[in-house]
């Protein structure tokens, strides 16, 4: 089978981690360890640091050094997705770029034809991504539920809004890749929504 990209996006509390969990294990009993499941910002030694840096260091970092260190830390994480989709494998990522247009574009306000810029530049594009939303009340109560503590969940429910919004939009304009996933109901029922969207949009039965 050939090499393919998934991406997997969303605000917080959408349930993006369970149904990335999920969905691995789908992929991986058709494809055993030809699936690679990574993440952003990490997925490399290199970008995991700057993960660290970004999310629990401490630091209240100005909107433009947070994009540059997203994309500082994706640059050194396609060389390793580039690599897994020539060898013919599956990459399934959770974020990629759409979350920094998302968080940084919409949320924090930092220009967007910039965030285009470095993307063209990143020059790789996933074959399918599924951008799970729900409804506030929702996520808000998802989140209340865990215990993840890093700078973006304690940022207010403006930017959340903005952040979801900002995910629909995204979309809205690029329909040939992105599928809007509902994701308000049972994990159950996310999952197989996922699954059709899979064998609809790439023809994976999973």
């Amino acid at each position: 089978m050939a090499g393919l990209f998934i991406t997997m996006e969303g605000g917080e509390g959408v349930g993006k981690s369970t149904q990335l969990v999920r969905l691995a294990a789908r992929l991986r009993a058709l494809r055993g360890d030809a699936v690679l499941v990574t993440r952003e910002p990490g997925g490399t030694p290199g970008a995991e640091a700057i993960r660290q840096l970004m999310l629990h260091g401490g630091h209240d970092f100005a909107p433009l050094t947070d994009t540059l260190l997203v994309y500082a830390a994706r640059a050194e994480h396609v060389r390793l997705l580039r690599a897994q989709v020539q060898s013919g494998g599956l990459v399934l990522c959770d974020r990629f770029f759409d979350s920094t247009l998302a968080y940084q574009g919409y949320g924090l306000g930092v220009d967007r034809g910039l965030i285009a810029t470095l993307r063209r530049e990143i020059a790789m594009e996933p074959d399918l991504t599924l951008i799970l939303d729900a409804p506030p009340a929702i996520t808000q109560a998802r989140r209340a539920a865990r215990s993840i503590d890093d700078r973006y969940e304690r940022f207010d429910a403006a930017f959340a809004a903005r952040v979801a919004a900002g995910f629909r939009a995204i979309a809205a304009a690029e329909p040939q890749r992105c599928v809007l996933i509902d994701a308000s109901g049972a994990p159950e029922h996310v999952a197989d929504l996922i699954a059709r969207a899979l064998e609809e949009r790439l023809g994976v039965a999973c």
